[in-house]
């Protein structure tokens, strides 16, 4: 009897245009110091976690969250200087140590007001794998995607 390996895919973030992390406005994040990923430039302040798994960080000013599961530890990070901020416009649903599935809202965020204010340079949201050496392809790259899409990237 054969049993098929459970996937945990990584789903878009939010609704918006996604692509290549290289693309993403803030030179530390797009040259994957961190790890690779993707990034979208989101329509709304909707945000969702990219896998099922367990919250290990909440930035004190909303605009970062960290995710861990057995095979993927994943950061989300909400714009460019966001956290000029101090947390305004950001709404956490999530603390550390709950348990998450993938398409479960974890952040929201007022789109307008962070969008405009003018210490914040962008509210691209990178999704990047931390800690390990995984290689993110976009599937189909400035194309248009929805908050808990599948099939999004692949991992190698």
């Amino acid at each position: 009897m054969f049993f098929k390996k459970k996937s945990n895919p990584i789903v878009a973030v939010c609704d918006g245009i996604i692509q290549d992390l290289s693309a993403y406005p803030d030179e530390a994040i797009a040259m994957k110091a961190l790890g690779d990923g993707y990034m979208i430039e989101p329509d709304n302040g909707k945000i969702v976690s990219p896998i099922s798994g367990e919250i290990v960080m909440v930035f004190p000013t909303g605009h970062a969250i960290g995710i861990k599961n057995k095979e993927h530890e994943i950061l989300i990070h909400i714009g460019v200087d966001t956290v000029n901020l101090n947390g305004k416009g950001f709404m956490n649903e999530v603390k550390v140590g709950d348990k998450v599935e993938a398409g479960q809202i974890i952040c929201t965020f007022d789109f307008e007001q962070v969008r405009k204010h003018p210490d914040v340079k962008a509210v691209t949201t990178a999704v990047i794998c931390t800690g390990s050496n995984k290689k993110i392809i976009v599937n189909d790259p400035k194309s248009h995607v929805s908050a808990g899409q599948e099939s999004i990237i692949k991992v190698i």
